[in-house]
């Protein structure tokens, strides 16, 4: 058979639909190498139309499916054809090798570092994908990657800065960067074949300068933390409950604000008063047994019919972002009722106060799931430290069970 045209297929088609008999379409020749066909398969209900390069290896034929008709119209799969399949067969090479060649774009480049993310179980990937999605359409979605200037990129954040919100100017750098480099690497990463390839030479994003960081100092004292304890039993300002038991459980754990505010009943030990994770931040289960007042909160108020503890106000079926978390607190902040404060302030208060009770360093550095980084904890400790962690705890809870005995009432700000 010689080149196929639309009339061919149309024909084809009517035929099959009368006859329900498949039938191959042959696109140029190429008997023993490899060509492009239509299947014509009759069904049920309809006629299927598929897309398929066929090559013989060895005196046996092997196909990929590309496509389906009229979806993919007979010069796009000769495109296809011609773009990924036809060198890989000239090379005598199999079709199932063959891959689209073409340069990926920035929709691209954005969306497999966010897939990547998300395959990997990083838990930031939300946060990245939006931040992305800002800059996304300004530097143009279906443009190359490859052709994304330095000052494009520069560009695109300045609005973000010039509206006031820098750290979020400085997140989304972060983002571009990060996808850059990501891409990078995806050329010549020998366990995974990438989707598409980038074609990088180098990152636009590197040479942006990052903002300024201001390392956190502040914590709060034995009265502020007293103060804070005392007005979350009971708020008074409108606060849905579960975030004020959440922000009590920080102040309790010293987790990370992530953690406690996606807790699930499936993390949940009662009988061990442990809470189990089985992946966090840093890429490995953590678990922590919990003081007696931390289990208190839990016995009673358990989790919603969705098995979340701390149930968003606008959708139960969905744990309370780290974000609302900190905002609804923002109010009484700034007005004085309660101490200044952030959600990375109350981590830092454990480590401080929990040190104030006697509670070694490296102790507190494994409750709060800080990474080890000497050799022997890294790749030869494979001790769990719950002992030790239960004999803290203990301690911890008695030291807040003062605290608490010595200011029963909640104190003026």
């Amino acid at each position: 058979m010689g080149t196929l045209t639309e009339g061919m297929i149309k024909q084809a088609i009517r035929r099959v639909e009368i006859s329900e008999k498949e039938e191959w379409l042959r696109d140029g020749e190429g008997r023993g190498v490899g060509r492009l066909i239509l299947v014509i398969t009759p069904c049920a209900t309809r006629v299927m139309k598929q897309w398929m390069v066929q090559q013989y290896r060895n005196g046996r034929p092997i196909k990929v499916k590309i496509g389906n008709y009229p979806t993919m119209s007979l010069l796009e799969a000769r495109e296809v054809f011609e773009r990924d399949f036809s060198r890989v067969i000239a090379k005598g090479k199999s079709i199932k090798l063959a891959h689209d060649i073409r340069p990926g774009t920035v929709g691209d480049l954005f969306d497999g570092y966010v897939s990547d993310l998300r395959s990997r179980g990083k838990v930031s990937w939300k946060e990245t994908k939006k931040g992305l999605d800002m800059i996304a359409g300004t530097l143009g979605r279906h443009r190359l990657a490859r052709e994304i200037e330095e000052d494009e990129i520069t560009e695109a954040i300045r609005p973000i800065y010039d509206r006031g919100a820098k750290m979020m100017a400085d997140h989304v750098r972060s983002y571009v960067r990060a996808a850059f480099s990501w891409g990078q690497k995806s050329e010549h990463d020998y366990r995974t074949t990438s989707p598409r390839r980038f074609k990088l030479v180098r990152n636009p994003a590197a040479g942006i300068p990052t903002e300024p960081k201001n390392v956190g100092n502040r914590w709060l004292r034995d009265v502020q933390y007293v103060q804070l304890y005392r007005w979350l039993e009971n708020p008074s300002a409108t606060v849905h409950p579960p975030y004020a038991r959440a922000i009590r459980l920080l102040m309790l754990t010293g987790q990370r604000v992530e953690e406690i505010a996606t807790l699930h009943e499936s993390h949940w030990d009662a009988p061990e008063r442990i809470i189990d994770w089985s992946r966090t931040k840093n890429g490995r289960p953590h678990a922590i047994p919990l003081p007696a007042l931390a289990v208190d909160i839990l016995e009673a108020f358990p989790a919603n019919e969705h098995g979340w503890f701390f149930p968003s106000a606008v959708d139960p079926s969905r744990p309370v972002s780290h974000g609302t978390l900190y905002s609804c607190m923002w109010r009484q902040r700034d007005s004085g009722v309660i101490p200044m404060v952030t959600n990375r302030d109350l981590r830092r208060t454990w480590k401080t106060l929990a040190g104030q009770a006697g509670i070694g360093k490296e102790i507190r550095d494994r409750i709060q799931n800080h990474a080890m980084q000497d050799v022997s904890s890294k790749n030869y400790d494979r001790w769990d430290y719950m002992r030790e962690k239960r004999a803290a705890m203990e301690t911890w809870n008695a030291f807040v069970t003062t605290l608490l005995e010595r200011h029963p009432l909640q104190l003026a700000a």
